[in-house]
């Protein structure tokens, strides 16, 4: 049951703010001329009150359940992850969705909050062993490699590369020791070239046409390139609601996911810009403060990890759309058009207000 006078009403606030905004970008992006897009907001109230749901659902629960059947879970999530390789649907020659009754289920969205959980067990099991670096690599070798993999195999480059600042920022913050977490790196770094056969042309040419959008500007380059025109013709204050036309006219592909940032800064500008990031600031460290004060330590892990999801996406959405980083189609947290996403990202601040109301019976 959920203790309302428990509640945490900054992240409740925070988040209730990232919702409105993104229910204001998807209606916006929905008014597209030549484009029959109007029931895109409809669809994103829909996934918003089945989040909801979780959200109290998860608030309710003792997050103690999922970290203590971590084991079932995972292996659970490795078989949906390779079911959807062979069954499931996705768009140019991707796997990465399982259609059920209309609507599209993204299993990777949900293997990220799974792997927190194995990983906070796993820290908690060998607690008194976390500054071996055997420890450390059993862990990359056995609950991070698995998914990873199957993962980059949908193909979801993006995805899959999110679990490794989350493996990493939650051993720092568990007690490994820095050079241990380095060396690791280093490791990874020299199998670069190996991952490189597993991408397909089409991500080997956005990894390219990074370092040079104008290269080929009317193909892989066109959506780095687009978006930073909306986002540079947004200037300080915005052209105004509905106003964008870049994302109006449809220029800009994708406006309404991976791009909604682009979105934003058109309409809203630098001020509006700079808002936004506020807030996701302000949540971040109201994240941080639970993972902190929290006596629990698999709390402290979980909450740790969900930090470091949410703070790896927001930062590699906005860097791709401004072409700081090569386009690996990342949803920007509570205000992409996406039910997976959505209702993940709810369900992890459901689990963070539990969290927080667990410390009352520690």
């Amino acid at each position: 049951m959920i203790n309302r006078e428990r509640l945490y009403l900054p992240v409740l606030v925070l988040t209730g703010v990232l919702l409105f905004i993104g229910l204001v970008l998807i209606f916006s992006s929905s008014r597209v001329i030549g484009k029959d897009l109007n029931d895109l907001f409809l669809k994103q109230l829909i996934w918003l009150a089945i989040g909801l749901a979780f959200l109290i659902l998860l608030a309710g629960t003792d997050f103690h359940f999922w970290t203590r059947n971590a084991p079932f879970f995972y292996l659970l999530i490795l078989l949906l992850l390779a079911a959807v390789l062979f069954i499931g649907h996705g768009r140019s020659g991707t796997q990465r969705w399982f259609r059920l009754a209309g609507f599209n289920f993204q299993p990777s969205e949900f293997g990220k909050l799974f792997f927190i959980f194995t990983l906070a067990a796993y820290l908690e099991w060998r607690k008194d062993a976390v500054k071996r670096f055997g420890t450390l690599f059993f862990a990359a070798l056995f609950i991070l490699l698995p998914p990873f993999l199957l993962v980059l195999l949908q193909p979801n480059l993006g995805t899959a590369f999110i679990m490794i600042p989350i493996f990493l920022v939650m051993f720092y913050a568990a007690g490994s020791p820095r050079k241990h977490l380095v060396t690791l790196v280093l490791t990874g770094c020299c199998a670069l070239p190996f991952l490189w056969l597993f991408l397909k042309d089409y991500q080997k040419q956005r990894i390219l046409v990074f370092l040079n959008p104008s290269a080929d500007p009317l193909g892989a380059g066109y959506n780095i390139l687009q978006s930073r025109i909306a986002i540079g013709s947004g200037g300080i204050f915005g052209k105004g609601f509905l106003k964008g036309t870049q994302t109006h006219l449809a220029f800009l592909p994708e406006h309404h996911t991976d791009f909604i940032f682009s979105v934003l800064a058109e309409e809203w500008g630098l001020l509006g810009s700079t808002v936004l990031l506020a807030l996701y600031l302000l949540f971040l460290i109201e994240i941080i403060r639970i993972a902190s004060y929290t006596r629990d330590r698999a709390g402290t892990s979980v909450a740790v990890g969900i930090m470091a999801m949410f703070a790896t996406q927001v930062f590699i959405n906005i860097a791709m759309t401004m072409g700081f980083l090569p386009v690996v189609g990342i949803p920007l947290p509570f205000l992409s058009y996406g039910g997976s996403s959505l209702i993940a990202s709810l369900s992890a601040v459901g689990i963070l207000l539990n969290i927080k109301q667990q410390e009352t019976f520690i």
